[in-house]
Formats: structure tokens, C-alpha cells, sequence
């Protein structure tokens, strides 16, 4: 697997003033790390970036560079907050062979039973494999999910040269009994019993507030007797 090639130009300026520049050319600041090399700095066209990983956060990116290719993976993604196109990325350096640990996204397949409510509790598994046949996603089959019995790290099915790299007892899917009828409309019931409590309460206060607005009243008749007694002194 020689990954998707994308031409890294060499980059001399660092800085935010240089970063904007090559942002505004529609690049991406990139720095290469890996291998016990230092640091190298790259601009990559932004465009063929953003398509590389657009499906896949672990995208295997042959660099040509003007050394020759590099084979790297993403190691840190920046994105813009507000319009989501790439403002940084940093890169590790891999070789052909070279085992690397990742975060693969799950995807679960499947249909639970009628009575189950599927919970997803992490979105990614963590795995050990070669850097050049990583998986894109790992595929979760929730079919037979039963409520009390979770499906864990170390049940899932791995591809064929991917071992699992996190805590085998890791939660990844859990299922819940759905409500039945009656409790849906036990709940409905409650929450019409609440409102109509909430309502009947609002209703007493409101003699009050008629008592505060008479006792504002002899608020304002004794301040115009005090400035009545001003007047007349």
C-alpha cells in the first residue's frame, strides 16, 4: 500500500505571519516527525489534504518530498472551529512493516431486537497494527445484543493482522430494555400531573400579588403626605 500521494514543498518560515500566508494559498502548514530524525517542515495543498482525510482520520500519505517519498500518518489534525478547513497538521513518520497504535472508528451493522435500545459509549477502538494496512473502521454487529450483556473490547472481531492496544473490559456498546407502552404513558400521565400542580400553584400566588399591589398603595399615599408636609413647611 503506497497511500495517497501528495507533493510536501519544503517550508524555511515559521511563524504565525508565514502560517497565514500559506493558508491563504490554500496550504497547510505541516511538521514531519518520527524515526529519531528532527523535525521537517512542510506545506501541503490543502485541497488534496482535506480529501485524504476526509474518510479516513488514519489516511496513510505518501509524501513527495524532494528527498524522495516518505511514508506518514496523521498524528494531530487542527482544524478552523467555525469553517472546518485544515489550519495545521502534524505527521509521524512509518515504513513498510512498522507496527504504530491508532484510533479506529466503529461502525456498528446490524438491527437489534424491537425491545433494545442500542448505546454507543465510545465512538473509536484502539489497536495495534502495520502502518501500511490499517484498518479504515471496525465493524461492530449488534444483532444478537441483549440487555445486561455489553459487547466489550476484547469481543470484537479484529481484522486479520490488527490486535487490540486498549483495556480488553472497555465498554464499546451497551443495551438498554426499550420502554413499554404502559410505562410511556405512566411517564406521560407524571409529567401532566407536574404541570397541572405547577399551574394550580401560580393560581394561589396571585391573591398575593393583588395584597402587595394595596399594600403599595399606602406606599404611595404616605409619600404624598410627606410631600404635602414639605409644602407646608
Amino acid at each position: 500500500m503506497s497511500g495517497v500521494r501528495i507533493t510536501a514543498e519544503p517550508r524555511t518560515e515559521f511563524g504565525k505571519g508565514p502560517s497565514r500566508r500559506i493558508r491563504r494559498a490554500n496550504g497547510v502548514p505541516a511538521v514531519l516527525y518520527g524515526h529519531g530524525d528532527a523535525p521537517r517542515h512542510f506545506t501541503l495543498p490543502g485541497h488534496e489534504l482535506m480529501l485524504a482525510l476526509r474518510s479516513d482520520p488514519n489516511a496513510l500519505i505518501a509524501l513527495q518530498t524532494s528527498e524522495g517519498e516518505q511514508l506518514a500518518l496523521p498524528k494531530s489534525i487542527v482544524r478552523d472551529p467555525i469553517k472546518g478547513f485544515l489550519e495545521h497538521v502534524d505527521l509521524v513518520a512509518v515504513r513498510t512493516g512498522e507496527k504504530v497504535t491508532v484510533d479506529v472508528p466503529i461502525t456498528l451493522v446490524g438491527q437489534a431486537g424491537p425491545d433494545i435500545i442500542v448505546e454507543l459509549q465510545t465512538t473509536a477502538l484502539t489497536v495495534e497494527a502495520d502502518a501500511t494496512a490499517l484498518p479504515e473502521s471496525i465493524e461492530i454487529d449488534v444483532t444478537k445484543l441483549r440487555v445486561g450483556t455489553p459487547i466489550t473490547a476484547a469481543d470484537v472481531k479484529l481484522p486479520e493482522g490488527t490486535t487490540l492496544a486498549g483495556v480488553p473490559e472497555l465498554v464499546i456498546v451497551q443495551g438498554t430494555g426499550a420502554p413499554t407502552a404502559e410505562e410511556v404513558e405512566a411517564d406521560l400521565a407524571e409529567s401532566d400531573a407536574e404541570t397541572g400542580a405547577g399551574q394550580g400553584e401560580g393560581a394561589v400566588e396571585t391573591p398575593g400579588s393583588e395584597t402587595d399591589a394595596a399594600g403599595g398603595g399606602d406606599v404611595v399615599a404616605e409619600t404624598e403626605g410627606a410631600q404635602a408636609g414639605k409644602a407646608d413647611s
